[in-house]
């Protein structure tokens, strides 16, 4: 099952995956930048809005590759030890970015109201959240990587 675009024996939307997670981490800082540096809130807010839709519908249409492809050990040239722990760690970051990222743009969306958004009462809870998603996007990109590169590359490889 060779159907993605990276060379190795992963399929397309497990290779469209790691791309965004490679895409969108650095996107994170330019957006951190563009509300600490240029005070520039309205641009940070619709860059947020959009990398989190575009991972909304690249992780559900991957989740649906996965149940179609029979999941992720059918895939994989790896199935020791190790990567069951690699791949459990990846998913407890991933499963608890979805939930910080929901909840750190819910509350922006309820709390910076107008097309203007500016600081106020709820900057500080936003500031920590915001951080805390970004440490945790990371951790799932760094993870994610891992996984993909055990699972796929290191494989053909060694092979």
């Amino acid at each position: 099952m060779a159907d993605g675009f990276l060379g190795y024996e992963a399929s397309l939307m497990l290779d469209v995956v790691v791309v965004s997670l490679v895409v969108v981490v650095p996107l994170l800082g330019l957006s951190l930048g563009l509300v600490r540096v240029r005070k520039n809130y309205r641009l940070h807010r619709r860059l947020q809005v959009l990398l989190g839709a575009i991972l909304l519908i690249a992780v559900t249409l991957f989740e649906i590759d996965m149940r179609l492809s029979g999941g992720f050990w059918q895939m994989s040239k790896d199935d020791s030890t190790g990567m069951h722990v690699l791949l459990y760690c990846h998913l407890f970051f991933a499963i608890s970015t979805v939930g910080l990222w929901a909840v750190t743009l819910g509350l922006a969306h309820r709390r910076f109201l107008g097309d203007d958004p500016v600081p106020g009462d709820h900057s500080r809870l936003h500031r920590r959240l915001g951080w805390l998603s970004t440490l945790d996007i990371t951790a799932t990109a760094v993870t994610g990587l891992l996984v993909y590169y055990y699972g796929f590359v290191a494989p053909v490889a060694g092979s």
